[in-house]
């Protein structure tokens, strides 16, 4: 079977995803493990972001709250460590070993869009692109979307270019819930796209957004944007997104449908 490693940084969990579907709709597969995992806590991982001012320096006498996304306060982000990995099967081979699908993936896209050799552009256009791409891939209207599990890792100019890709994307007033999910978790790197991804997956899965920890000032350029703010969030959701954006300017998004026990793509659902 296929066996890949996708190098494009922090993108790499969700473009693993998208390939991985990509495989098993083309029905070259019928199973595949896809997602991400990192170990990166060393002193070069750590002085090499240091040096390019990515992390958090501003909270190192409250760590808990140095991870803000969306935060007018953010100043870099959190390292961390950690493996998110999914199951992705064609439906009828999952049904046939009687495993529970959780949710379908039923939209993919990913740009690239080479402005910066660390940092995207500000008005976000290419996670404007990846999202737009994965929800045509689907078929269905941005308005169908209730939930965004976002990048966010709590760079001033990273969240600042998704914030601007979101407004683009689904208008400044319409009430997509967005969650920061590093806000929790740190930025696994490698691995956030398969950690962002199943945490979206169990959002759809329980009904339930999960919280932006430490939001407590949004930042204005978000004015309209619904953020999860501090506290997980019940609601009714069919469709949910899921960022992964990395280092010279690659953007993935992943669309996922909520399982409700009939395939709308028939050939890729995670297990």
């Amino acid at each position: 079977g296929h066996i890949g490693a996708p190098v494009t940084a922090c993108a790499a969990g969700i473009q693993a995803i998208g390939d991985a579907a990509r495989i098993i709709r083309a029905n070259e597969a019928d199973v595949a493990l896809c997602g991400g995992t990192e170990a990166c806590m060393n002193t070069v991982s750590l002085g090499g972001f240091a040096a390019a001012r990515s992390l958090s320096t501003s909270f190192n006498h409250r760590p808990d709250q140095a991870s803000r996304p969306f935060d007018l306060s953010r100043d870099g982000f959190v390292m961390g460590e950690g493996a998110g990995i999914l199951v992705i099967e064609e439906l009828s081979h999952a049904l046939a070993r009687g495993a529970k699908p959780l949710a379908e993936v039923v939209g993919y896209g990913t740009t690239a869009d080479a402005h910066h050799v660390t940092s995207g552009p500000e008005d976000g256009d290419g996670a404007r692109r990846a999202m737009e791409i994965a929800i045509a891939q689907a078929g269905i209207s941005p308005r169908e979307i209730r939930h965004l599990n976002a990048h966010a890792t709590s760079t001033p100019v990273g969240d600042l270019g998704e914030i601007e890709a979101i407004k683009r994307v689904f208008g400044a007033d319409f009430s997509i819930a967005v969650s920061g999910t590093k806000s929790a978790t740190g930025h696994l790197l490698g691995a956030a796209g398969g950690l962002g991804a199943i945490f979206t997956i169990l959002a759809l899965r329980d009904q339930v957004a999960p919280p932006t920890l430490n939001l407590g000032a949004p930042d204005p350029a978000g004015d309209g944007i619904d953020f999860v703010a501090n506290q997980a969030r019940p609601m009714e959701m069919d469709y949910a997104i899921s960022n992964g954006f990395g280092f010279g300017g690659v953007n993935a998004s992943a669309l996922f449908r909520r399982w409700d026990g009939h395939g709308a793509n028939g050939r890729a659902a995670p297990g």
